[in-house]
């Protein structure tokens, strides 16, 4: 099988690229309850808006969490174990139009299956209407793990949503390799028009995937990889996925780097440039990490992207890896352009210059079991969301 080698990570290879700052520390800011992910609305606000798994979201306006929930969708959220309120972004133009997009798993009909919805703010900035909620898709599910769950708006103003492959071990059905299933996949949609019609083929395509939509809730950008393709989903960007549980992109670059959660051996990290065309293959069931999988159902024609990061997962305890941010804040210079992750079980924060064939990192401290993810303030200050507490970086 062919392969592109982005650039391969190998125990021998640890070495940093520059030394962290000696008073480089965590700080707990609070407490909430089964904290997720931490995103900002980008509307110079500064608030932090905290997604809670069961299905509620809280501000927290710097001081303070606020008494009053943003929203409760809980009714409508199955949670529990990988399941829940997975995901949160806010629409570029949020400031303007106060449209927020949200990734849960579903309760009531349809048990289980992905939902990617918008709601909308009322006319208390810190108050969004619980009743205004538009499915943008339906994906079904096949088992209550690998839901992916994290969405974000990219660089070019479309939303992109991170699935994992369906669930159980070792992706029997080889749902990530398949174009006909939006699971195992990065998917890239246009929700920026409110007209609830289509206009050309490229909008309206023959190939859509996803389920009880509205007609018009979304489009599909017309340089998708795979659009109009017969038998293959428009909606993916990229495929070859196992659990892309955290993932973000580089606010100054545009890089979109991806936290893929491993089987039983290794842990990765994907790199796709701002210039990508997409349609990168990551190799999932074929290949764990940048090592041979599960051939059988393997062509042998595939090329691959390896990853940036390939980490054993016995060389530090890992389970799960949590990708985290780019640091482009302004209050640490000497941590400027790293990349930040850690593992779920490991709990290294670990500190990646996401530059050339190789990704060497450094260890800040290894916090052990409990890190669920990490969060950007529209500044470019990074969180940590550990347990169920939220902490940030910062020089003491």
């Amino acid at each position: 099988m062919k392969t592109i080698l982005i650039g391969l990570l190998i125990l021998s290879s640890y070495s940093a690229y520059c030394a962290l700052p000696v008073n480089l520390q965590r700080t707990r800011l609070f407490s909430a309850n089964e904290p997720i992910a931490v995103r900002h609305a980008g509307d110079g606000s500064g608030r932090l808006f905290i997604v809670e798994q069961a299905g509620t979201i809280k501000i927290y306006n710097g001081t303070s969490l606020l008494a009053t929930n943003f929203i409760d969708i809980s009714a409508k959220v199955a949670s529990g174990g990988e399941r829940g309120l997975l995901g949160l972004d806010f629409d570029p133009n949020y400031a303007s139009n106060g449209f927020f997009y949200v990734n849960y798993t579903k309760n009531g009909s349809n048990f289980g299956d992905t939902i990617i919805e918008r709601y909308s703010v009322t006319a208390n900035a810190n108050i969004a209407d619980s009743t205004s909620g538009q499915v943008i898709m339906r994906i079904p599910q096949t088992a209550s793990n690998h839901n992916g769950g994290d969405i974000h708006f990219g660089p070019d103003g479309y939303l992109y949503i991170g699935m994992g492959d369906g669930g159980g071990a070792g992706d029997v059905p080889n749902n990530a390799q398949n174009l006909a299933l939006l699971l195992g996949k990065m998917l890239r949609i246009d929700v920026s028009s409110t007209e609830l019609v289509y206009s050309d083929s490229f909008e309206n395509p023959s190939n859509l995937c996803g389920l009880d939509s509205v007609t018009g809730s979304y489009k599909i950008p017309n340089d998708n990889p795979f659009i109009n393709q017969a038998g293959q989903c428009a909606e993916i960007w990229s495929y070859g996925l196992r659990n892309p549980y955290r993932w973000s992109f580089d606010k100054q670059t545009g890089d979109l780097i991806m936290g893929d959660v491993g089987q039983n051996l290794y842990e990765e990290v994907n790199f796709q440039s701002a210039s990508s065309v997409g349609g990168e293959n990551y190799g999932w069931r074929c290949r764990e990490g940048a090592h041979d999988f599960n051939t059988s159902m393997c062509t042998g024609s595939e090329v691959f992207t390896e990853p940036v990061i390939d980490l054993p997962q016995a060389s530090d305890g890992g389970c799960s890896v949590m990708g985290g941010y780019v640091y482009r804040g302004s209050a640490i210079p000497a941590i400027q352009g790293l990349y930040i992750f850690s593992d779920y079980c490991g709990g290294e924060m670990n500190f990646a210059t996401p530059t050339g064939a190789t990704w060497s990192f450094e260890m800040l401290e290894d916090v052990n079991f409990g890190t669920r993810g990490f969060g950007e303030d529209e500044a470019g200050e990074i969180y940590h969301i550990f347990n169920s507490d939220i902490y940030k970086f910062e020089l003491n």
